[in-house]
């Protein structure tokens, strides 16, 4: 048996990409960042708390396995300059040796305020953090992974801007936008893993499901690559010996 924990209709349409049946069972863990907490602690602590809030009110039935999959996305922005940006290298971030000046950029609370991140990141580039958290009910075990994706936004014109605010569309997301948005396409020539952006890197979870113990019998890259319609650069390498 396979929980989701999250009520996110991406990680919904990504997860069903595994070919299995799955359960959802949101979690209600307080999603707050600690502080000198760096990107990468935050969103595995985050990942980690809601798949144990949700392991933790299942069922003990031993002869039940249930799997528990939770991940916690952010979008990280490290100012105009890029200083403390993390190299990426698509599952691990390297600090660089300033790694003060970044602003975790959540939902917004308003139209106004998707309307001043969307002019924030116009043309510029920032990062977004998955970490997924998998747990087996039978024997408790954990296991977790990250993924960091350098996003470079293209330059969108203020007609764009103001008519992808009208449409509603960045209330609910992280950073105000979605990169799959058909209409409004922010992103440009992105170099790393799509689905993470969405909101839950498949191949990142696929070598953490493996490390658990199951093994889909799916192509994952190339389910996610034609879901997507892209041509991913970067799956041999994250899914390199597994």
């Amino acid at each position: 048996m396979l929980v989701l924990a999250s009520q996110s209709p991406r990680r919904r349409q990504l997860i069903s990409l595994l070919g299995w049946d799955f359960t959802v069972i949101s979690s209600k863990v307080e999603e707050e960042i600690i502080p000198e907490e760096l990107p990468g602690e935050y969103v595995r602590r985050v990942a980690l708390d809601k798949a144990l809030d949700i392991s933790r009110k299942l069922s003990d039935d031993p002869d039940t396995e249930v799997l528990v999959v939770a991940a916690d996305t952010i979008v990280v922005d490290w100012g105009k300059s890029g200083l403390g940006r993390e190299v990426t290298k698509e599952g691990q971030g390297i600090p660089s040796a300033d790694i003060s000046k970044f602003e975790i950029l959540g939902k917004p609370a308003d139209l106004e305020e998707a309307r001043r991140v969307l002019y924030r990141l116009r043309g510029r580039i920032h990062q977004v953090y998955t970490a997924v958290a998998v747990i087996r009910s039978r024997n408790g075990k954990q296991f977790i992974d990250n993924c960091i994706t350098d996003v470079p936004m293209r330059v969108y014109s203020d007609e764009e801007l103001e008519a992808y605010v009208a449409s509603r569309d960045p209330l609910d997301k992280a950073g105000s936008y979605a990169i799959q948005h058909s209409g409004f396409h922010p992103v440009q020539n992105l170099q790393g893993c799509f689905a993470n952006v969405m909101g839950l890197p498949l191949c990142h979870l696929t070598r953490t499901l493996f490390k658990a113990g199951w093994r889909t019998s799916k192509d994952i890259p190339a389910a996610c690559q034609a879901f997507l319609e892209y041509d991913c650069p970067v799956y041999n390498k994250i899914l390199e010996g597994y």
